[in-house]
Parts: structure tokens; C-alpha cells; sequence
């Protein structure tokens, strides 16, 4: 036949979801069926309009060998075509719905195929050509046959091919536009990335196949029986042979079952055969209701220790494989998360599979967001307008008959800030009529109508502890129900801080059944000259900068520091103890498993060393149980010095998820203090050309200024009060908090002057006074430094006094020097990784080494890291620090200057000097690039501060 060379395309702009599309159905995989993946190379030819090219390329016979090729699943803007663009919630197009620009990058798709020789007969049964994800708009054509199109990017879609199908010769044109009505409606903080980003696959479908079934697998936690039922629309025998069913399709059974849970993710091997094909079934019994005002699964209520997942990865965009897909659900298990929000659509659905095989609770998202309605004050919104209502049940359905056989699954989303409206409603009636077994969240609508859960984001920590307290009014049904922060702690740069603060309300007031934190990994994309480019480095005309980048992993899928806090503060286990009774109290905070599954052990540590270690019996206590287990007494003949008791939970055997002897939980009792170090005055200040020596210290005569210890040259030891700001200390525009950040620069305290007062000579002590103040305001900080020495040591005290109105607190407050050499670093005090006042509920103390180099941590845009906490004592560079009281360490190859000058981590160039700081005390963290900053308890305050340091020289670290 001959094709139409019309260039209409008012498909695009079209409100309706598309046309020739088979009704949705979940996806699995077929025992029978053969299949055809057309994932691979694929001709591509980008045009710079929707109607730039005519379709002529659709036809058989059409010679595309001069098209360029590309991956798929891929984006095409990654592969060299075109560029990425990324904003939060700012349309990257006028606002204008449902029309797009005429500039609208629009990518032809061609596949040439031939059918495997174990196809079968292309007389019996059907086919079917599955799209699982192409964003934004397609239309499709197989040998010639114009099939249809469709939107709804992150959703599957299915066309009837089996009549068109021939045995070899198979042409099959996809044409993807950019921009289209339904890019109104996927407005989701993320790259905008055009493409067939997800699996393509020609499906057999054999005469007498089901097409639809729905696995409904409830369990009595009374009676600790499950039900199953397989509703399917055609006739067909459901069996479980590990349970003894063989039954009817539409018939039920209930037998004795173990139940499953994100905790315990018992799944049953099944299977549903009809006249056609045999698909096998991974069946999971629970129920979730909502009871009492709290979401309960199988009777006993949860709490979400969750995280936001984007889909991501660094070179290929949202095109996931399976093993990167693993990888996430590893990691996450790794780190005690137990629970995922699929922001902001339906994953690849093998990412499902692999949430019920190892065991994670699920709120599925739908594919929406209108966010940037809101600079229109929501005017025109989609989901307020009924036009677009069949376009969100589509999206709605989609969502649900794909993944409602899931266990995972225990919540469906509606969609993410979307305003409300009618269009909503509409989609939580169909998904209630169409799946009573699970609940529905949406956090946009503050009167809950159609919810049932009342979910916030960002709330701080006094909202939250009102709510939870039942204070926080809203209308009557809100007041009903339970509460989930379905964004909060947003993991942006070095952060969040407040996590355990958060943790400990979720676990105070059974209402709040915990949260998820934004987000799961850092969305930076590999570039050859940046490391990983981020909003604005491809000449975007809008952008959001690095917001884009606000993750628990780097975009390498390297923990951050913030995931490894995370761990700790979610940990299924508490441990606690009292040195003065000798016992450690042990909780289970877990909502469904006993600790068998762990192996607890201790370990009596002297000044970070371990002196000896042990097992400890604990019992298998039940969730929410706790024990005073007694620890041994602490080992004959041990050292003197600082000691601690740590105690460890980990597996006691090789799980799916992780090894034997994977650390789960941990905890340290403090038996012995720390003597803090002392230095007697017994060494003279001693004049000589140009310098003064005080025992092992050399200053420069006319300044004060140290120059050496013993034979380590030293420079630059003054006050220090900067750092470079992180994306939390700059806050984002909307906050409606003070933004340190900005604050700080006004007023000067990133150019600080320090001014000379006097080097004054004693017989025991070399005093230097300074004031430290900033151009063009009054405030400053007098500040002395005091030397002493017993002739081997060198003791310097510090005495700040604040002059001034000191309207905000300080980004730190400590010295700051340089070394010309250092690389190994060992210290005694926090550790492993970096540490800050409200994030540093990960740091263990203990003996750490380190490289200089090792000490960064790398974030996307450099900002203020690595600082390690509580440090007792450090040697670097030659040179032994002892600190009264304990101190934050951080050293690197370039200054803070220079730190806070950058914008991608190439812009650090290592220097010939490293800059070390010594701080007495750090500004806290927050969250505040979109969450609530710091506490109060964690603001370092402009106030009077005395602080001590003992210097050394030291032997060579040795190299392990």
C-alpha cells in the first residue's frame, strides 16, 4: 500500500492519550510464548519539527543507510544528538496547552527484523509489539501499517501485529516527538530526555492465552491463612504445588500460608495455565488496610524507612538494565531501606520483580506532574480540566493493570504536585473500583478527599512532631489519618542533616509511619571535561543548576555520606548501653521478623584499638521487643586509656541481599574518658634573627605567625570562619528560612581580614592578638592566640570573643594552616567518613587512616566535605594535633577559596600546599536546598569560645 505523505500532526497536541492502543495488562513473562526482543542498534534520523520530514520512511523499501544509528532503549539526546535539558518544575516551552513549539526535536526510529525460526506458525495466535517506555509522544508503523501512536512516557504500550507479521523483512518505524500534550503532564524535576528509553519486544500470543489476570493473595493474620483467588479473562486452572492448590480460575482457596512483608518476602512459585500458555506466578499473601487510623499490613502497622527513586544512570539516562536495576535494590537493602516511592511514575517493571523478590515496600507513583502550573497560579491545570480526564485514567490504568500483581505494591500514587482537581478524583475512584486491596496516596490535595493517607513534604520537625501529637487540624477525615512524609531530608550536596531528629519523632508518635528521602541518587550526567555535567552545562535557555543532583548516591552509584547516616539512623535494631551496669539494651525495630536472623558480637577497644572480642547471646526478641543483655567484664590486663564497648548486629547467615557478617546494626558504650592532653609551661620564648623559638615552634619575630614545628614547615595558622557554602547552606529561593548561605557572603565572612594587635613575649608564652572582622560592617572577633611549650610540645590556645551584633551564626569556627607535604592521614576519633553536627550519627569512634586525596568527598558541585568528627588526635604531614577539647579534621589539596569557587570537581586542581582546618566547632547541615535547615541545637552561635591544640612532630604513618 502507499502512505499519506501529509505532514498533519495534530496527534501531538492532541489531549486524548492516543489511538490503537490494546488495553493495558500486567506484565509478565510466558512459559510458552515465544518472544522477540527489538532492543539494539536502530537507524535514526533527527528532524528539528514534528512534520520536518515526511513519513515516508515508513514504507517498505526505504533506503535509511544514511541515517546516523542509536542504541535502544536509549535517549537520543544522549547519544549525540541534540542535548539534555533540565529544570524542576519550570516548563522548558510556553505555557500554552496542550500546544507545543513548532521547534520540536522530533526522532525517526527504524528497525529491520526477521521472525527467530521458532516462531510459530504465523497462522496460529496473534502477536503483540510492546513499547514499555518512549518519551514523549510515538507513532507507529509495521511494514507500512500506520498502527497508531500513544503518549504516556513512562508506560507501557501494545499494538495487535500478528496479521502483519511476515517471516523475514520486518520494517518497523517508530517516530518520536519531543514535545507533545502529554509533556504537560510529566513535568518531574528531571532531564527532559527524548526517546524509546525502554524495552521494545514483539510478544507471540497464543489461541487461548490470557490476555488480563489479577492475583489476589490476602492473608489472616489471625488465623495465619492465606487466600488466593486468580480472576483471569479466559478459563484456566491456578496451581501452587508447595501449597496444594489446584483450582478454577475465579475460584478461591485458603490454606495455611507464611506471610509475605518487605522484612520477610516469602513468595510462593505458582502457575496459570489455559488452553494456550502456562505463565508462572510469584505469589505473595498480605493485606493492607487502613485500621485504627494507621496503614497496616497483615494487622501490624509499618513504618517506611523509604527513599525516592528516580530512575537514573549516569551514561544512559532513565534506559535501565537489570543489573543496574539489582544494584539499586542491593544497595537499598545494604542500607536498612525498606521501603520505595517510585517518584514520579512507574518504574521498569522489573524493578517490581526485584522488590518482591528481596523485599520492599512500594508506593507506585502514576506518570504525572503539572508542577509548572503553579507560576500560573494553577490556571488551565490538566488534572482541573475534563478534557484531559481520559488521559489520566489512561495513565491511571496503565499504572495499575501492569503492577497490580505485585506484593510489593502496597500503596498507588496518584501522581505528584499536580494541584487538585476533578481529574483526580476521577483517577482515585477508578483505581478504589478497580483494586480495593491497597490504599491510595497523593500529597497534593491538604484536605485528603481523595486519599487515604494524609502525606506532606518537607514538613520540619516541630510540624511533624504537631502532627504527630494529633495538633495540626486540617479537615476531620485528615485528622483520621495516618501520616507519611513522602519527601523529606533532601539529600542535595553534603546533607541532610536532621535525619536522626526526624527518626526519633517517626518512632515517638504512631502516626507518623515514617518517610522517604529525597532522593536515591544524584542525577549527573558523564561528560568528558566536567565529570558529571549537571543544569545549565548544555547551554540550556532554562535551568535548575544542580538541583538535579540531590541524591543518597553519587551519580557512579558510590554511597554518599548522607546514605551511610541514613543507615545508621534507620537501623532495624537499637543499641544502648550503660557502661556503669555493664549491659547494652537491645531493641528490635523491626515490624514483622525476630533477630534470628543476626549474630550479635562485641569488641573492647582502648584508644580506638581493639583489645579483644567476643560473641553475645541475644535473644530472639520479637518486633518492637527489647532486652538488658549483660556485656562481659572488661578484659584483665587491658591498657589504660579511652575505652568503649562496641556491639554489632550482623547476618548470621548468607542472605539474597547481602553476605554473612554484613554489619546491620551497631552501637558503642563509652566505658573510660578520655584525659584530656596537658602541657606543662616550662619552655622560654627565645628571640634570634628575625625569629622566636619556642620549643619545638619557630615564629616569625614581627607577625607571631608559627612557621615551623620541630622540622615541619608550617604557614598560614590563623582563625578560620568559612567554608565553602553547600547547597543546603545556600538554601533554594522559596525557603522561607533564613538562607545562611547568602547571608554569610553579605556580610563578608568569605573575605575576612585580620588585623595585628600585638605579639607580646612572656617569660613562659608567646601571646598574638587579632581582630577578625570583614569590610564594611562593624562586627568582628577579637582573638587571641596563646603558645606554650614544655620543649618537645607546642600548646596553642585559642580565645575568641564576638564584637558586634552577630545576627547569624558562623559557618565554623577553628584554624586553618598549611603543610608543604602530606598524604597519609591517621587519626583517632570519628570514622570512618565525613561528619558534621546533625549528621553524624554514622561516625564510629575508633583509629582511621586515610589519604589526603581519600579524605574528599565528592560531590557534584564542590562545596565544604569531609570533615571527620570528634578527633582526639591526628598525624599528618609529619606533624601529631592533639585537640582539647575533641575537633573536626579536614584536609585537601586546595583552599577553601578555591573549594567554593568551583563548580564541577575538574576545577580542583591540586596545589603544591595542603590546607588543614582544626575546628572547634561546624555550622550544622540541614536540608534547607528544600527542606528545613538546622536545628537550633546545631546553629554555632557568634559567642565567646576557648579551644586548645597540641602540637608535635610525629614518626612516618605506617602503610597497611
Amino acid at each position: 500500500m502507499s502512505l499519506s505523505t501529509h505532514t498533519v500532526t495534530d496527534y501531538v497536541e492532541d489531549v486524548s492519550p492516543g489511538s490503537g492502543a490494546l488495553p493495558p495488562r500486567p506484565w509478565y513473562a510466558s512459559s510458552d510464548a515465544t518472544r522477540l526482543s527489538l532492543n539494539g542498534a536502530w537507524r535514526f534520523r533527527l528532524s528539528p519539527t514534528a512534520d520536518a520530514e515526511d513519513d515516508s520512511f515508513a514504507e517498505e523499501g526505504y533506503d535509511a543507510g544514511g541515517w546516523a544509528e542509536v542504541q535502544v532503549p536509549g535517549h537520543w539526546v544522549l547519544q549525540g544528538h541534540g542535548s539534555p535539558i533540565y529544570t524542576n518544575h519550570l516548563y522548558p516551552f510556553p505555557v500554552d496547552p496542550p500546544r507545543v513549539p513548532t521547534e520540536n526535536p522530533t526522532g525517526d526510529h527504524l528497525r529491520v527484523f526477521d521472525l527467530p525460526q521458532d516462531w510459530p506458525d504465523l497462522a496460529e495466535g496473534g502477536a503483540v509489539l510492546r513499547f514499555d517506555g518512549v518519551e514523549s509522544c510515538a507513532r507507529v508503523w509495521l511494514n507500512g501499517t500506520d498502527l497508531g501512536e500513544f503518549k504516556g512516557s513512562r508506560l507501557p504500550h501494545e499494538f495487535a501485529v500478528g496479521h502483519l507479521l511476515r517471516s523475514a523483512g520486518n520494517v518497523l518505524a517508530v517516530r518520536v516527538h519531543q514535545w507533545s500534550a502529554g509533556s504537560y503532564l510529566e513535568d518531574q524535576d528531571q532531564w527532559w530526555l527524548p526517546g524509546i528509553f525502554r524495552d521494545v519486544t514483539l510478544l507471540h500470543r497464543p489461541a487461548g492465552s490470557a490476555l488480563d489476570f489479577f492475583v489476589h493473595a490476602s492473608y489472616d493474620h489471625r488465623a495465619g491463612t492465606g487466600t488466593l483467588r486468580v480472576d483471569s479473562d479466559v478459563a484456566g486452572r491456578v496451581t501452587v504445588s508447595e501449597l496444594g492448590i489446584d483450582l478454577a480460575t475465579g475460584e478461591s482457596a485458603t490454606v495455611p500460608v507464611e506471610p509475605w512483608s518487605a522484612e520477610t518476602p516469602r513468595l510462593y512459585t505458582g502457575e496459570l495455565a489455559t488452553a494456550g500458555e502456562r505463565v508462572p506466578l510469584r505469589i505473595g499473601f498480605r493485606t493492607v488496610a487502613l485500621s485504627d487510623g494507621l496503614i497496616r499490613v497483615n494487622g501490624r502497622p509499618v513504618l517506611f524507612k523509604g527513599v525516592n527513586r528516580h530512575e537514573w544512570h549516569a551514561e544512559k539516562g532513565r534506559a535501565l538494565d537489570l543489573a543496574t536495576m539489582r544494584e539499586d535494590v542491593l544497595l537499598m537493602k545494604r542500607h536498612n531501606v525498606n521501603a520505595v516511592r517510585t517518584s514520579h511514575y512507574p518504574p521498569h517493571p522489573a524493578f517490581l520483580d526485584l522488590c518482591d523478590e528481596y523485599g520492599l515496600w512500594v508506593i507506585d507513583e502514576c506518570d504525572l506532574e503539572t508542577h509548572g502550573f503553579t507560576e500560573q497560579g494553577w490556571r488551565d491545570n490538566p488534572v482541573d480540566d475534563d478534557r484531559w480526564t481520559p488521559a489520566l485514567l489512561d495513565r491511571a490504568a496503565r499504572m495499575v493493570e501492569r503492577d497490580k500483581n505485585h506484593p510489593s505494591v502496597v500503596l498507588w500514587s496518584l501522581g505528584n504536585e499536580a494541584g487538585t482537581g476533578r481529574g483526580l478524583t476521577a483517577m482515585a475512584q477508578w483505581i478504589k473500583s478497580r483494586d480495593a486491596s491497597r490504599l491510595v496516596h497523593y500529597e497534593g490535595d491538604p484536605t485528603c478527599r481523595d486519599t487515604d493517607v494524609y502525606a506532606r513534604m518537607y514538613a520540619d520537625h516541630a510540624e511533624v512532631e504537631r502532627i504527630g501529637q494529633g495538633l495540626d487540624g486540617g479537615t476531620h477525615k485528615r485528622r483520621r489519618l495516618p501520616f507519611i512524609q513522602c519527601e523529606y531530608a533532601h539529600a542535595m550536596g553534603n546533607g541532610p542533616g536532621g535525619l536522626a531528629d526526624y527518626q526519633r519523632l517517626f518512632e515517638s508518635y504512631d502516626r507518623l509511619q515514617g518517610g522517604f528521602v529525597w532522593e536515591w541518587i544524584d542525577h549527573g550526567i558523564a561528560h568528558p571535561e566536567l565529570g558529571h555535567a549537571y543544569g545549565g552545562d548544555f547551554g540550556e535557555e532554562l535551568h535548575d543548576g544542580n538541583f538535579v543532583c540531590d541524591g543518597l548516591l553519587f551519580p557512579d552509584r558510590q554511597p554518599s555520606p548522607g546514605l551511610v547516616e541514613f543507615k545508621k539512623v534507620i537501623e532495624p535494631v537499637g543499641i544502648a548501653g550503660d557502661a556503669g551496669d555493664g549491659t547494652v539494651r537491645i531493641t528490635n525495630k523491626q515490624d514483622f521478623a525476630d533477630l534470628s536472623a543476626l549474630a550479635f558480637s562485641w569488641s573492647y577497644e582502648v584508644e580506638g584499638e581493639p583489645v579483644r572480642c567476643g560473641t553475645l547471646s541475644v535473644p530472639e526478641l520479637a518486633p518492637g521487643e527489647s532486652a538488658e543483655v549483660k556485656l562481659p567484664a572488661p578484659p584483665d590486663g587491658a591498657p589504660a586509656g579511652e575505652a568503649h564497648w562496641t556491639v554489632r548486629a550482623v547476618l548470621a547467615a548468607d542472605t539474597p541481599w547481602a553476605p554473612r557478617d554484613h554489619v546491620v546494626a551497631w552501637g558503642q558504650v563509652p566505658v573510660a574518658q578520655r584525659q584530656t592532653p596537658t602541657v606543662a609551661a616550662t619552655a622560654r620564648p627565645v628571640s634570634g634573627d628575625g625569629v622566636i623559638s619556642l620549643g619545638p615552634g619557630t615564629f616569625d619575630a614581627r607577625t607571631g605567625a608559627l612557621k615551623a614545628v620541630g622540622g615541619v614547615p608550617v604557614c598560614g595558622l590563623r582563625l578560620d570562619v568559612w567554608r565553602a557554602t553547600t547547597d543546603n547552606d545556600d538554601g533554594a529561593p522559596w525557603q522561607p528560612d533564613l538562607r545562611y548561605g547568602l547571608l554569610w557572603r553579605k556580610l563578608g565572612l568569605h573575605r575576612m581580614r585580620h588585623r595585628l594587635d600585638a605579639v607580646e613575649r612572656g617569660a613562659d608564652a608567646l601571646t598574638v592578638r587579632t581582630r577578625v572582622a570583614a569590610a564594611a560592617w562593624e562586627m568582628g572577633l577579637s582573638t587571641v592566640y596563646r603558645w606554650t611549650s614544655d620543649g618537645d610540645r607546642l600548646r596553642l590556645k585559642v580565645s575568641v570573643t564576638p564584637e558586634g551584633d552577630w545576627t547569624v551564626p558562623l559557618p565554623r569556627l577553628g584554624v586553618r594552616f598549611g603543610l608543604s607535604a602530606a598524604d597519609r592521614v591517621q587519626w583517632y576519633g570519628g570514622g570512618p567518613g565525613e561528619a558534621y553536627p546533625d549528621s553524624r550519627t554514622a561516625s564510629r569512634v575508633g583509629r582511621w587512616q586515610s589519604t589526603v586525596d581519600d579524605l574528599q568527598t565528592p560531590y557534584v558541585r564542590p562545596q565544604e566535605n569531609g570533615a571527620r568528627a570528634d578527633v582526639r588526635w591526628a598525624e599528618l604531614g609529619g606533624l601529631r594535633i592533639e585537640g582539647a577539647p575533641e575537633f573536626f579534621l579536614t584536609a585537601r589539596r586546595w583552599t577553601t577559596e578555591q573549594l567554593d569557587a568551583a563548580t564541577h570537581r575538574t576545577d580542583l586542581v591540586p596545589g603544591d600546599t595542603v590546607w588543614v582546618n582544626l575546628d572547634h566547632a561546624q555550622h550544622g547541615l540541614g536540608s534547607q536546598s528544600c527542606g528545613p535547615g538546622p536545628l537550633p541545637p546545631y546553629h554555632l552561635r557568634a559567642e565567646p569560645a576557648a579551644f586548645s591544640f597540641v602540637f608535635s612532630t610525629a614518626p612516618a604513618p605506617q602503610t597497611s
